[in-house]
């Protein structure tokens, strides 16, 4: 499934090239989405050094523009 369905289907802001910040992990941690598959995020954490995949809707927050 496409970021396009992801952003759809869950009505988020998802986009490739897009920042998030992830809080499932006890601390807020940024990252950038790099693509979809099978309706869950690819995501790279700033701190990490491969993609870990993520729901769309699961302790993560979509950041506009201006703060990325």
């Amino acid at each position: 499934m496409s970021i396009e369905w992801v952003r759809k289907y869950y009505r988020v802001p998802a986009k490739r090239g897009g920042r998030v910040e992830y809080t499932g992990a006890g601390k807020p941690e940024l990252g950038t989405i790099w693509g979809a598959s099978g309706g869950h995020l690819s995501v790279h954490l700033d701190t990490a050094t491969h993609l870990m995949t993520f729901h769309p809707t699961w302790k993560l927050r979509y950041l506009g523009e201006a703060l990325s």
